[in-house]
Order: C-alpha cells, then structure tokens, then sequence
C-alpha cells in the first residue's frame, strides 16, 4: 500500500531523515519505534504530505504521491492524527468530528459516520456536546482519533498517541488501537511506548538519528538485544 524509497527530508539546513526505506502493506498495523530527535514525527509529516522530502520517492498504492498537494492527501485516504492531538479546543466533540469529514464522500455520509465512531468510542458520544478542551486527556486523544477516522481512511497515521497521558490511560489508548486494528484498518503508528507498542503491531521499525537502524517482525524487535537494552530497560 505505502511504500518509500530512500527518503530524505530536514528543515533548511538540518536533515532530519537519510535515505529511509519504509513499507506498510494493506492491513498491517506497522510502529516506528526510536528515542526523541530520531525523526519520527518528521516521517509522518512526509508521508502525510506536511512536508515535502528532499530525495526519495513515495509511493501509495502504487502512485506516486511526493507532488500531491497537502489537502489531497485525505483525499486519496491518508489520514494524520498528529502529536498533542491538535483539536479545536473551544469546538464541541460533534463539531470536532465533523471537521474530520469535510471531504465530499466523508459529507455524504456523515451521520454512518458519526454513528460508527461513536460505536467504536462510546465514551465520545456521552461527551458529544461537550467543549474539547475540557475533556480529559484521554478522552481527546480518543476525540483526535475519531475525527481522523471520520474520513474513513485507508492508512491511518498516528503520531505519538500516548504522549502525556497517565499510565491507566496509555492502556486504554492501545486498547483503542488494536480496536481499529481489528476494524481492518491499515495503521501506521510512531510512538515512544516501545514495550507497550511491540505488543500491538505486526511490525517493526527502529529509527535512530533519521536512519532506519533495524526493521522485522514486531516479536523479533522485543527481543532484539538492542532494543531491549535502548527502550525497554532490560
């Protein structure tokens, strides 16, 4: 489904990404994994379309997409749930969500819509009314992904969704994760949680100063000597 082919991206004078290989295939629910400044955040903003890369090309069901303009991305079916969940603070729940289905097709049938993400949050649906800077912090990430969901997207990108968050709630964060997962959705998951995240997906990247430094199957990076040394304390 997505495919990238040595990527390199960076901000003016600073390169934040070298050469990077990445492939997600339809289904997959796939992490990059790596520590603070290893470029995560800067190789969702790429394959959202948010930034454009230096070299390198990508490719989304077999498309060239590295041209497109950022608004045609969730078009196509990409959709970004972005770090710190982003809302719109002083909207309610409902008008957050509806945001999310401004494209022509999500419009058509948002109140489907709706009504499926409040099946797959409850939670938001008791809060529909409810101004999204007083929700909790987990009822917003739950609010973010909702409205990320809204377009009904083919490739899900999550950007740190545990970030901030106590750790009953990061549980439920991942809870929510392998619900979308199991819905079908193909995802795309950066995140710091490394046990946590190992856990849920299929697969595995492991990003260090903007290079891929490993890649396998989920189980073979938890139990890969480096990784269990570098993120998870053993």
């Amino acid at each position: 489904m997505l495919k990238l082919n040595q990527i390199s991206a960076g901000y003016g004078s600073f390169q934040a990404l070298w050469d990077v290989d990445l492939e997600v295939k339809a289904g997959e629910t796939v992490t990059v994994i790596g520590a603070n400044g290893a470029g995560k955040t800067t190789l969702l903003r790429v394959i959202s379309g948010l930034m454009a890369p230096t070299s390198g090309e990508i490719t989304f069901e077999e498309r060239s997409i590295a041209d497109l303009p950022p608004h045609k991305f969730i078009e196509i079916g990409i959709a970004h749930c972005p770090e710190n969940r982003r809302l719109f603070a002083k909207m309610t729940v409902t008008d957050n969500l509806k945001i999310g289905a401004y494209i022509p097709q999500a419009r058509a049938e948002f109140e489907d819509r709706m009504a499926w993400v409040f099946d797959l949050f409850p939670r938001l649906k008791e809060r529909r009314s409810q101004i999204a800077g007083t929700l909790s912090g987990g009822e917003q990430q739950m609010c973010a992904i909702g409205r990320a969901l809204m377009s009904r997207p083919k490739l899900l990108l999550l950007d740190e969704p545990s970030a901030g968050l106590a750790p009953v709630i990061v549980d439920h964060v991942f809870e929510m994760v392998l619900r979308i997962r199991d819905e079908g959705f193909t995802v795309l998951i950066v995140e710091q949680n490394v046990q946590q995240v190992l856990d849920i997906v299929d697969r595995a990247y492991l990003l260090e100063v903007g290079r891929v430094k490993l890649t396998g199957p989920a189980e073979e990076l938890k139990n890969h000597e480096l990784v269990a040394q570098a993120y998870m304390g053993i």
